[in-house]
């Protein structure tokens, strides 16, 4: 994958490594080709969208079991958005503690976005993979 070209008078060596720019919350971020370990440990870099949609999650479920609100509707009501979305928020709450820390702790894959989390996954804990 990695090209390499010496130039005719032998003073400069080019070399090309191909590779894709992602944009992470505002920031930039290099992933190397398939199969290519990285030449650095991955940086811990917390999401702090994933972070306040799990905040929200568990501040509405708790709302939600201590009986200020019945419903999603009253939720998305009071907060003055969209009850779908509510409701795919909270659904955040049914991820495995282990997913969960490594979202706090800034540990989760990079291609675990806030997006993906989004997406119906299995709610049995063992069967959480994302991708």
């Amino acid at each position: 994958m990695t090209e390499s070209r010496l130039s005719a008078d032998g003073r400069t060596l080019t070399v090309s490594v191909p590779m894709t720019f992602t944009k992470r919350g505002g920031r930039k971020l290099v992933i190397s080709p398939d199969g290519t370990p990285s030449w650095a440990p991955p940086r811990r870099r917390v999401d702090n969208a994933m972070v306040k949609a799990l905040a929200r999650a568990f501040r509405w479920r708790k709302l939600m079991e201590t009986g200020a609100y019945g419903t999603v509707e009253e939720i998305a009501a009071a907060e003055k958005i969209n009850a779908s979305y509510v409701s795919r928020v909270l659904r955040i709450t049914l991820l495995a503690p282990n997913i969960v820390e490594a979202i706090l702790d800034g540990r989760q894959p990079p291609e675990m976005t806030l997006a993906a989390l989004m997406r119906p996954f299995p709610v049995a804990w063992r069967e959480q993979r994302f991708p």
